[in-house]
């Protein structure tokens, strides 16, 4: 090991000494660090909402698919929305915040998936307080605050509503709504998108446990010309405990048409159920959700971390939808929320063998947007569909100018195509197949009929492309690219024989004859003229999974050997080293495997919550495609998990590493197999 990863690995081990690894269900911080803190996201698939380091507040929340034309590179981006979930409080005189309090302790529960923290403030009091994006209200948050009093004091609490500045005219109102049986005190908030397209509306209401006439009166104050607030005010008792809750909604006209009234009409909804049915019923989803669950002995600290990513993909994504994930997920607005490879590559495959239905959202993203991408192919004159490099709300591109890997990357159109046979396979839903999987697969197949170009050797080339590896561009013949139309042309052949349609002969001829070529020393070249340079993430061996087009161990060990040598440590996504490890399971090297499974997240993770930045010293988290590939590596390299071209869920020779003493991968594909290694 050089020097530079032994201070890497210090750094790291400082950073994460305060944690607490060996919960399996359960992550913790109890030093809160407000200039070394990166939140840990609580999400329903539709909502995202991000801790905070200070107490009573979230740091942000994320919509999903609500994108505007505004900022970074003329193109959509994922707008900033309202924060459900801000409240101010001060407790006999005391007002709440990081120089306050003491105790201060954080944490997420996986398995409930809620965010809990709890701090004393001075002598006064102890406050405990638990929020949730709620799974079975997918546009709705719900917040109980306990405040356990040491002394007699007055309590003073305010829910801020605050516009973001990129949004404009903005609204805000205050509507008490009082029946016999019920005090329902609204506050809510309606804004623009930048470009005017889009209305956002937040509405939010506190919950007392009080009869009708005996709860706290909630009054209405204007902040600023951004922000107001509905405020409470209570005189308590030495070792009294008073409890709370506070409900909101946040929606966009991309989900509801009216979402003014919607927010509104979702906030009493919630607020009518009850706190205690609504937590029944999240907690019920997400028991159902585990039932498809990664279980490790021999490695807690590993069982935490896979469980945790397991948790943000659930997270992450939604049935019937059709939402794709972006890399960071719904933990934030990077990468414009912009929907890539990552998707099909490395999100797709856990959640298609665990969560069919959440895969499904996927691949239902990319059929909606298919008249989009045969629109696209159109402009760069090829035929078929030619799916964007990066996608939003539309599936027009929505790559910055600037970027070459919007109009030359284009193994996204294979990658899609391949993503959507393996939904059927695993589901063998024909129905489906035939009204959105043929349409997707026959359109792609059909690019790459007119992309590819016919030498005198009789090989069918792809010239000119960015590759996977996108430190190469331009180049003729990328390993990736060709590999992966070899794979989707195939499947496509497949899907026309299981449908009983026509289909043309040239996809076959095409397939057997696009060129995978090797180096002189009988590596595979990862493209033409490729001289040994760096590479920026896995390509060539991609070829041995996920696609199978490098069968032969002793090749796919000679090309491991060669390219795992060729990632510098640092500016690597971390699924590149996941494939790594997945790769050597099946050759059978258990170190080899447990090294790279390692270093693919180890040294990219942030406190106070081991959430996963994209590469080592990054701070973008939460990388939500490291996740699915280094699940990968656990499902489908650890554990052996596989799939036949017939669809047929197996598991093949593999290793872990040799001090787990068993992993379990429960709940897997239509019938929810159990597959384990010991």
């Amino acid at each position: 090991m050089n020097l530079e990863r032994i201070i890497s690995v210090c750094l790291l081990l400082c950073v994460l000494l305060p944690l607490k690894a060996q919960n399996p269900w359960v992550v913790e911080a109890e030093q809160i660090d407000a200039s070394n803190y990166y939140g840990i996201t609580v999400a329903n698939g539709m909502l995202g909402v991000v801790s905070s380091p200070n107490p009573l507040e979230v740091g942000e929340v994320v919509l999903a698919g609500v994108y505007d034309k505004f900022g970074r590179g003329r193109v959509s981006n994922f707008l900033p929305s309202y924060n459900l979930l801000n409240l101010k409080m001060s407790l006999g005189g005391k007002r709440v915040n990081l120089n306050s309090i003491s105790n201060y302790k954080q944490k997420l529960d996986f398995k409930k998936a809620e965010f809990s923290a709890s701090f004393d403030l001075e002598d006064i009091a102890t406050v405990e307080y638990t929020y949730r994006a709620l799974r079975h209200l997918p546009h709705c948050v719900l917040m109980d605050i306990d405040v356990i009093m040491k002394k007699d004091g007055k309590m003073v609490v305010d829910n801020l509503l605050t516009t973001p500045h990129s949004l404009k005219e903005q609204q805000n109102y205050f509507n008490q709504i009082y029946k016999s049986h019920v005090h329902i005190p609204l506050l809510t908030s309606i804004a623009k998108s930048p470009s005017g397209n889009v209305t956002i509306a937040a509405s939010s209401a506190f919950m007392f446990e009080e009869s009708v006439g005996e709860e706290p009166k909630v009054i209405h104050k204007m902040n600023d010309n951004d922000s107001h607030i509905a405020s409470f005010t209570l005189d308590l008792n030495k070792g009294q405990r008073y409890s709370f809750a506070l409900v909101g909604t946040l929606i966009s006209s991309v989900q509801n048409a009216d979402p003014y009234n919607q927010a509104e009409r979702s906030t009493i909804f919630a607020y009518l159920e009850g706190k205690e049915k609504l937590k029944y019923k999240h907690y019920a989803e997400w028991e159902r959700l585990w039932e498809s669950d990664i279980q490790i002995e021999g490695d807690k600290q590993a069982q935490q971390d896979v469980r945790s990513m397991l948790y943000h993909l659930y997270s992450f994504s939604r049935p019937n939808t059709d939402f794709s994930p972006s890399p960071m997920g719904l933990s934030g607005l990077g990468y414009n929320g912009h929907v890539f490879w990552d998707s099909e590559l490395f999100m797709f495959p856990p959640l298609l063998f665990l969560q069919p239905e959440l895969a499904e959202s996927l691949v239902n993203y990319r059929f909606n947007r298919l008249e989009a991408a045969k629109k696209n192919a159109t402009i760069y004159g090829y035929k078929g569909a030619m799916y964007p490099w990066e996608s939003a709300d539309t599936g027009t591109e929505e790559t910055p100018v600037w970027a070459l890997t919007g109009p030359f990357e284009h193994h996204i159109t294979a990658d899609v195509g391949i993503a959507a046979w393996n939904y059927y396979l695993v589901t063998k839903d024909k129905e489906w197949l035939a009204q959105r999987g043929w349409p997707i697969l026959k359109e792609t197949a059909n690019f790459w009929v007119s992309r590819v170009s016919k030498n005198e050797k009789g090989e069918y080339e792809i010239k000119n492309v960015v590759a996977a590896d996108e430190w190469a561009e331009n180049v003729d013949n990328n390993a990736f690219t060709n590999g992966a139309t070899i794979r989707l042309l195939k499947s496509a052949v497949q899907c026309a024989n299981e449908l009983k349609v026509n289909y043309p002969k040239e996809w076959e001829e095409i397939s057997q004859n696009i060129p995978i070529r090797q180096l002189p020393n009988g590596v595979t070249s990862e493209y033409d003229g490729y001289d040994g340079e760096n590479i920026k993430q896995a390509d060539v061996n991609l070829l041995a999974y996920p696609l199978g087009i490098i069968t032969d161990a002793k090749q796919i060990d000679k090309d491991l050997k060669y390219y795992s040598g060729k990632v510098p440590y640092e500016n690597t996504p971390a699924m590149t080293q996941a494939i790594f490890a997945l790769l050597y399971s099946r050759l059978g090297q258990a170190d080899e495997a447990y090294h790279w499974f390692k270093d693919s997240y180890e040294p990219n993770l942030l406190p106070p919550f081991r959430v996963i930045a994209e590469t080592k010293g990054g701070t973008n988290p939460y990388f939500a495609t490291g996740a699915g590939g280094i699940l990968q590596s656990v499902i489908m390299g650890f554990c052996g998990v596989d799939i036949t071209e017939k669809g047929d869920i197996r598991q093949v020779k593999s290793v872990m590493p040799k001090h787990w003493t068993k992993v379990t991968v429960t709940g897997v594909g239509r019938d929810k197999q159990t597959f384990t290694r010991k």
